[in-house]
């Protein structure tokens, strides 16, 4: 299995067989070995740099009625907010002086975030602190609206896939979302001139090896800048809220794949993945990832953003959390750095 390893840090790509075989047999031995080639790669490009991403999750009403978030439209067991443009700022204020210089506008498909209120945020953001990137994560829009957000001054947008095979992804949304217009947005991104960013739930229900191994080779054929993954976790308020959460073993072979695949991606450490794992975050790191997404907002809000339970640190405050992961990172080797992290081809 070593050999599978070895030929994926050499020529970044393995057959369909080969992936499915790598995903179904690992075990801790070959985990650590892959997480060790990954991690050497990761070093080759990025040092012992580990960039933050201050996320600013704008809102928590959503029109869709996807089956495993806790946003969804017909959950009434939630309290929902909108921040207003001075709030956006605050958060944004407060990432500035704790050294964050990427900005992630974040949350669900609200109907009442228009584009020009997108558009207001992202130049009133760009004014007042000009060297910071702002990166967007609002779901599927029109082309329209994209090249009008990237006009603004946006410069990099996430939009997971969250299931490249058709059937699972239908498995996992409702029949008037469309697994079209999903991947159609992630190639318009990109072709807009998006630092795009893709990815996928590890353990997400019904998911098998094969539909991990169609996620691998939508991102090959995709090549995003930005990859997330982080393990599936229920919400109680869903339908999905007796499934079992993803595995963390798993998600870590999935980083280190996707690293020796792509060398030069952005990798978060998920908080989904520090969730499942008290050490999520340096194992994530460990395995290949190179950001981190500390939480912007103030305490009242953070636990409002459920989209899976349990979620972690939002009950600390955001300086307490950049000095708790500081103290993490160190004690691994590596250090927050104070550059922006865009991808460099």
């Amino acid at each position: 299995m070593k050999e599978l390893v070895k030929q994926l840090l050499y020529e970044r790509h393995l057959e369909r067989a080969e992936l499915v075989r790598l995903l179904s047999n690992f075990d801790q031995e070959l985990l650590s070995y892959i997480n060790d080639c990954a991690r050497s790669v990761t070093i080759t490009h990025f040092g012992k740099a580990i960039y933050l991403r201050g996320l600013i999750e704008l809102t928590n009403f959503c029109r869709n009625n996807c089956f495993y978030c806790g946003i969804r439209a017909s959950n009434r067991n939630i309290e929902r907010y909108r921040l207003m443009k001075e709030q956006v700022l605050n958060c944004c204020r407060l990432g500035d002086h704790l050294k964050v210089r990427t900005f992630v506008l974040q949350g669900g498909e609200d109907l009442a975030i228009k584009d020009f209120i997108v558009e207001d945020l992202i130049k009133s953001i760009h004014r007042e602190f000009p060297y910071a990137a702002i990166t967007l994560s609002l779901g599927e829009r029109s082309q329209e609206s994209y090249q009008a957000f990237y006009e603004a001054g946006a410069t990099r947008y996430l939009l997971r896939h969250e299931a490249a095979n058709r059937d699972l992804y239908n498995h996992l949304h409702p029949d008037v979302m469309s697994y079209d217009n999903r991947i159609e947005c992630l190639h318009t991104l990109k072709k807009i001139g998006f630092q795009t960013g893709a990815g996928m739930m590890i353990g997400s229900p019904g998911q098998t090896i094969e539909h991990l191994v169609d996620d691998i080779l939508f991102l090959e054929e995709l090549n995003p800048q930005m990859i997330g993954m982080g393990p599936y976790i229920p919400q109680r308020d869903t339908p999905f809220a007796s499934e079992a959460p993803g595995s963390v073993l798993l998600t870590l072979m999935l980083i280190s794949i996707v690293r020796l695949m792509f060398p030069k991606a952005l990798i978060p450490a998920t908080t989904a993945l520090a969730t499942q794992a008290d050490d999520g975050y340096e194992k994530g790191i460990l395995a290949g990832a190179n950001v981190i997404m500390p939480n912007l907002l103030p305490i009242e809000y953070k636990t409002k953003y459920s989209i899976y339970d349990n979620k972690e640190a939002v009950h600390q405050t955001t300086k307490e959390q950049i000095e708790n992961l500081k103290k993490r990172i160190d004690s691994i080797g590596y250090f927050f750095s104070e550059n922006r992290g865009d991808y460099e081809p």
